[in-house]
């Protein structure tokens, strides 16, 4: 137990980060895991129609219906990726801008230095 309360500023975070590998694996896997289960779906009741055990209506409704499952899976994914991306690009102008200040606080800094020093010049006549 002192050994545990000891380490817990080296594991702490590493459990921290362990557990959000895991919550990124799950997530990653159930969706393809959605989107797989669609798919056999789709075989399955393709298969089902080649048999002749539904008829050419249900084979048609279900059918339409998986791929409309199908299409709002993939575009969740592709809105997943465009918000991920807009983050991104968030920080990283966040980051650019942060730099902006830098240089303009620089020079605002040199501008000061050489007006000091060119105010302490005496001008002989």
């Amino acid at each position: 137990m002192l050994m545990k309360a000891l380490l817990l500023p080296v594991t702490g975070p590493l459990s921290g980060l362990m557990w959000i590998g895991e919550q990124i694996l799950e997530r990653t896997n159930t969706e393809f895991d959605d989107q797989e289960n669609l798919h056999k779906q789709l075989l399955t009741l393709q298969l089902s129609f080649d048999i002749g055990e539904i008829s050419e209506e249900e084979f048609e409704a279900k059918e339409e219906e998986l791929l409309l499952k199908i299409q709002a899976l993939e575009e969740q994914s592709q809105l997943d990726e465009e918000s991920e991306e807009e983050e991104d690009f968030e920080e990283q102008s966040d980051f650019s801008a942060t730099c902006d200040q830098d240089e303009i606080f620089e020079k605002q800094l040199q501008l000061e230095t050489s007006f000091k020093e060119k105010q302490n010049l005496v001008l002989l006549p």
